[in-house]
């Protein structure tokens, strides 16, 4: 197995700009939702009261960029061949990555209805700062805030479903579905093998 990879995805596997964005998103998805929960259990007087959130919101919106670079390339390119799958997992796995989309879009937009929700707009890292939308800015903090928790909440229980999903194929299916998202390179030979199988 080798490691050698092109930009493009092909039919049998992923260009590393799929799989580099792949983990960037993954690792920072399971990385706002504690950082969130933490946030939330800030005291006014706490150090990490006026740190934290900044922090919390400049990460979302480069996530936010992140993603739609993602969803972008991903629309451009074709997408590996699922191996071994029935039409019913196949079908699960299409309906799981849309709402995962779907997900991140709402958790996003929230985020920051939450931020500019007093009309100010959020400094990203103090690089720039992403205006308010006036006419949205409209003082319902606690309502987005309940839309972001269980949109975010939500959106970790689909990542672990996927998580799972991929050790299935690993350790159950014993197909390179996990492999190839780590950039090893299965041979024609060998995946036709596993999709026999």
């Amino acid at each position: 197995m080798a490691l050698t990879r092109k930009i493009k995805n092909s039919k049998k596997q992923y260009g590393w700009p799929s799989i580099i964005m792949h983990w960037l998103v993954a690792l920072a998805v399971l990385g706002m939702y504690p950082l969130g929960l933490y946030i939330v259990s800030l005291g006014y007087y706490d150090p990490g009261y006026r740190v934290f959130p900044n922090i919390h919101r400049s990460i979302g919106l480069i996530l936010a960029a992140l993603v739609a670079v993602r969803l972008t390339w991903k629309l451009s390119n074709t997408s590996p061949q699922m191996l071994g799958q029935r039409k019913i997992e196949r079908f699960a796995a299409h309906a799981g990555h849309v709402a995962l989309y779907i997900l991140l879009f709402v958790v996003f937009s929230s985020g920051y209805l939450i931020s500019t929700a007093d009309g100010r707009g959020i400094s990203v890292f103090g690089w720039f700062t992403v205006p308010a939308i006036e006419a949205l800015a409209n003082r319902q903090e606690d309502f987005w805030g309940n839309i972001h928790f269980y949109a975010a909440t939500s959106l970790m229980v689909l990542t672990a479903v996927h998580i799972l999903a991929a050790l299935k194929h690993h350790f159950i299916n014993k197909d390179a579905t996990l492999k190839r998202m780590f950039g090893v390179v299965v041979t024609e030979s060998r995946e036709h093998k596993q999709q026999q199988e």
